[in-house]
């Protein structure tokens, strides 16, 4: 039997697929836990119309997300510290200090866990971070770090 799943169900698909399952298997488990319909005409169109909005609405966003991309690999964030000789840092310069600069020198919002960084910056100087903006699009941003 063909149903069109409403919820991911381990080993068998993912929410919104249409999967062909044994008639004993959807009548006594899928169907009345609602985790999914039976793929009729009528439900079949629906999930094709829904599918094509969801791709568009995915499409959106991903171009969205080359925007931002674009935007920030053309920036630069200055950050001041505390160092001390030779450049080394007082401390360091972490993935929530850079977010916090993004916001309040390019007023571009991204989440501190987007930023990823190998180590904390302890030098002074030039690093490039990696800024996922989008599960599969990454951007890299360019951090100054100067001392006081």
């Amino acid at each position: 039997m063909e149903i069109i799943l409403l919820k991911d169900i381990k080993d068998i698909g993912k929410a919104g697929e249409k999967v062909n399952v044994k008639d004993g298997y959807a009548r006594n488990f899928v169907l009345p836990r609602k985790l999914g319909i039976e793929a009729t005409e009528e439900n079949v169109k629906e999930w094709k119309i829904q599918k094509a909005k969801e791709e568009a609405e995915e499409a959106a966003r991903r171009a969205e997300a080359m925007k931002l991309k674009e935007q920030i690999e053309k920036l630069s964030v200055n950050i001041e510290s505390k160092s001390g000789e030779g450049g080394k840092l007082f401390g360091s310069v972490t993935s929530k200090e850079i977010s916090d600069s993004l916001k309040a020198q390019h007023k571009i919002n991204i989440e501190k866990k987007k930023i990823e960084l190998k180590e904390n910056i302890r030098a002074v100087g030039t690093t490039t971070v990696v800024v996922r903006v989008y599960p599969e699009i990454t951007a890299d941003l360019k951090v100054v770090v100067t001392g006081k």
